[in-house]
């Protein structure tokens, strides 16, 4: 068995090995420059190994271990592989202090202080601050300070979020009216046995947990007139979807929750997403802008090489609810906000399980009503069109942050 995912059905790889084989695959003969960062550090030319991946990072990325090791007479690998864990020495790294760290004399060179506030910059970029007449990095933020008081949002445009407080979203229960079957959807929480699109194929989770059903707590049941099991229609602003009830008093009155990794389809038999986690559907056009999806045929047992294929007992995959969800880029950071203001009722007559109806019109109005909600900088001489000093978990260059043209 040469990778992770010969061990399951399907092909769901681990990470880590699906980069290496990923970039040997583009780069076969390392005429790109690719494959180089891929190799082994221990047999050069040759493709780098899983265990010899964690074995160079054990020896070289983790401050404290090889010494640690080395006092038990085991390599770093085998520490871990023993222990399963390092608490790294705080002298080593000290992570949760380095505000606390002063700045070097060869740092300061080329720095001014401002007089008022103590931040030290240099071309414009703050990297410390004074304090009681000692240079420290500071935060890593625009003053280097923990700040209570953001000039950054006032800057952007933003002034009344300058201090903490609470905001009102897009589904504050005062934006919501239960009297007319309004709900708070949550969309976003997740079965603990499942993990994104990974556990699909994972043939032993899915047999644990083969569904989404909608949660609503008994009052909500009760007013809408169903029980477990039966089928709800919960109608967000472009469209719908059918799904059935779980009603259960693990859900506060007012709002319903449909986990978010289930629902998989395909639209051929022999194509597509895997059988052990998926729908076949039918999807067509109703008009110049709507859509539906409608289940054909739920999960069914099938020959193949995994016997487990004929033991499948579950029928029904789950629904899936993202069709359903405008695009809400939040004016401020641009992330999607998941949560939904939906309407919640009884199915109606010729509504099945898994039925997804959607208005791409609709859509794209909403769409187009959160941009209005932004406030562009368009006219600042710097050029900016987000704060350079913002971290994210992937920077793209500073070019990226102009305007061009």
């Amino acid at each position: 068995m040469q990778f992770t995912y010969q061990a399951n059905p399907g092909e769901v790889w681990e990470e880590d090995e699906f980069w290496i084989e990923l970039s040997w695959r583009i780069d076969p003969d390392g005429s790109l420059g690719i494959r180089t960062y891929f190799e082994s550090p221990y047999r050069p030319g040759q493709k780098l190994g899983i265990e010899e991946y964690y074995r160079w990072i054990f020896e070289h990325s983790v401050p404290g271990l090889p010494e640690a090791a080395a006092r038990e007479q085991l390599t770093p690998l085998e520490f871990m592989q023993k222990y399963g864990s390092f608490e790294i020495p705080r002298e080593k790294a000290p992570v949760f202090s380095l505000n606390e760290r002063e700045l070097q004399p060869a740092e300061l060179a080329g720095t001014s202080v401002d007089e008022r506030s103590g931040k030290i910059a240099r071309n414009g970029t703050a990297i410390g601050v004074m304090v009681d007449g000692k240079a420290y990095e500071g935060f890593p933020t625009m003053s280097r300070k923990l700040e209570f008081y953001s000039a950054t949002m006032k800057e952007w445009g933003w002034p009344e979020y300058a201090l903490p407080g609470y905001i009102h979203s897009h589904v504050h229960r005062s934006a919501i009216d239960h009297e007319r079957g309004e709900y708070l959807l949550i969309p976003t929480f997740r079965l603990p046995t499942l993990i994104h699109t990974r556990s699909g194929n994972a043939k032993w989770l899915y047999e644990i947990s083969n569904a989404n059903p909608v949660w609503l707590h008994p009052d909500d049941a009760e007013r809408i007139g169903v029980e477990t099991g039966d089928l709800l229609r919960v109608s967000t602003e472009i469209g719908y979807y059918v799904n059935r009830a779980w009603v259960t008093d693990g859900i506060r009155p007012g709002v319903v929750a449909c986990s978010h990794h289930m629902g998989r389809w395909r639209l051929e038999t022999g194509s597509g997403t895997d059988r052990w986690a998926s729908a076949l559907v039918a999807l067509g056009k109703e008009s110049d802008s709507t859509w539906r999806m409608r289940q054909i045929e739920g999960i069914r047992p099938f020959e193949s090489e995994d016997p487990d294929s004929a033991r499948i007992f579950w029928r029904e995959g789950g629904v899936h609810q993202n069709l359903t969800f405008p695009v809400h880029p939040d004016p401020i950071s641009g992330m999607h906000c998941w949560h939904q203001k939906v309407t919640v009722e009884m199915a109606r007559a010729d509504d099945r399980y898994g039925d997804v109806y959607v208005d791409t019109n609709k859509a794209h109005e909403v769409y187009q009503r959160w941009l209005e909600m932004t406030r562009p900088q368009v006219d600042r001489p710097d050029g900016l069109r987000r704060p350079l000093w913002m971290i994210r978990p992937y920077r793209p260059g500073a070019s990226t942050f102009r305007r061009q043209g």
